[in-house]
């Protein structure tokens, strides 16, 4: 059962990165690109938990902290940059 719950959910987290390319290639700003970019980030974390919970392995966990708390330092520094540069 756990198999067929973390196949559908990586299946969903795939369809969403795909998107996430998607609006990163086609943003029309460099402010929708940069949140396609986070939400790319976010897709790849929540990837890397599903499997993680479907092998039962904790290993990784600490990485995916690490990883969300660089996505959200980096995302919060670009848009300083942009609110300052005005575009």
């Amino acid at each position: 059962m756990i198999e067929l719950a973390t196949t559908a959910a990586l299946a969903g987290i795939g369809v969403a990165a795909g998107l996430c390319v998607l609006a990163l290639v086609r943003g029309r700003s460099l402010a929708d690109r940069v949140v396609a970019l986070d939400l790319l980030l976010v897709m790849v974390v929540s990837g890397i938990a599903v499997g993680s919970a479907r092998t039962g392995d904790g290993t990784y966990l600490d990485v995916l902290v690490v990883a969300a708390l660089l996505g959200f330092v980096g995302t919060v520094t670009v848009a300083r940059f942009i609110e300052r540069r005005g575009a």
